[in-house]
């Protein structure tokens, strides 16, 4: 069973085996692999890329544990082309909306790349259209990619001093596989786990009060409170950032029942549609003002909050009180 695969039309294969040698998508996801490897802190699986006759010729498919998680067409030899005002390109070509984001795009012969660059629109070839709908497919996907070998692999390469820390939690206090749930739980929401040390440390640090992966991953977004902010600061170095109202705190606080690791969130419906309604407009100003902004709430109610957001907007990032670090410029 391939972790990771992609499946070409007929009409795209020379972009894996190009005439001029040049193999510009294996190139490509090689980049790609390196980068997040870089970024997140952990290796992505292989890509296995093979053609499929049954696929419209310049049709592709990504697919994730033998699942479809996405696909797309892109046209060899031509340029893709798109206003960054979101608007439909004046220029001749086969106007199609770009896989990835779902924005208007327009394919162009090559001949008119020139013009396109001069006009102040953003070009890119076929390989990197495939790739980038890679990229998001992957950080979107990133959590169920991570398997248990793959954490025991990083396990193993800690530094020495770290490795003690490790004998100390496992297998006495937590399991390998607890120690993965974490993991997942903070890359479903884009946390890289590259400095494994401290999320160690996070976990030592909570694992006294709860066994529960969710309870620990907050200890553990607590000690990267600086990782977290740095990773959604502005071009501008300062942390842009919403707030909830003491309203909404109180409102959700109010709506958890159950105790300890039982707890779970029954708001009314009409109330949670209110909640989005709302978080929909706010972030929606922000982005027409250039802001990508955070959601900040109380520790205690975070992980309820993220679980509704996440259903709506997942790309927006919910933070604790306690994760804001204590210099981040707000």
């Amino acid at each position: 069973m391939d972790d990771l695969k992609i499946e070409l039309g007929y009409a795209l294969l020379p972009l894996v085996n190009s005439p001029d040698g040049t193999d510009r998508l294996t190139e490509q996801i090689k980049a790609l692999r390196h980068s997040l490897a870089a970024e997140m802190g952990f290796v992505m699986p292989a890509v296995r890329i093979l053609d499929n006759v049954q696929l419209d010729a310049n049709g592709y498919v990504i697919k994730i544990k033998e699942v479809e998680a996405g696909s797309g067409k892109v046209w060899t030899g031509q340029y893709m082309v798109m206003d960054p005002g979101d608007g439909q390109v004046k220029l001749p070509g086969t106007h199609t909306t770009e896989p990835t984001f779902g924005l208007p795009a327009t394919w162009v012969d090559a001949g008119a790349k020139e013009e396109a660059t001069l006009k102040g629109y953003t070009v890119v070839d076929a390989a990197t259209v495939l790739s980038t709908h890679l990229t998001e497919l992957l950080k979107y996907n990133m959590a169920e990619l991570l398997s248990y070998g793959e954490v025991q692999k990083l396990l193993k390469e800690l530094p020495k001093e770290q490795a003690e820390l490790l004998k100390d939690l496992v297998p006495s206090l937590i399991t390998v596989s607890g120690i993965q749930r974490v993991l997942q739980i903070l890359l479903a929401e884009r946390v890289s786990i590259r400095d494994l040390a401290t999320i160690l440390e996070g976990i030592a640090d909570g694992i006294g009060s709860s066994r529960n992966p969710v309870t620990l991953a907050e200890h553990v977004r607590a000690r990267l409170s600086r990782q977290i902010c740095a990773q959604h600061n502005s071009p501008g170095g300062y942390l842009p950032l919403i707030a909830m109202s003491a309203k909404w705190e109180q409102a959700f606080a109010e709506s958890i029942v159950g105790q300890g690791e039982e707890r779970q969130l029954a708001m009314q419906p009409s109330k949670l549609s209110e909640f989005i309604t709302l978080v929909r407009e706010k972030f929606e100003d922000a982005a027409r003002e250039g802001e990508a902004p955070v959601l900040v709430t109380s520790a205690g109610i975070r992980p309820f909050v993220r679980g509704i957001v996440e259903r709506f907007r997942a790309q927006t990032p919910v933070v604790s009180q306690s994760e804001i670090h204590s210099r981040a410029r707000l």
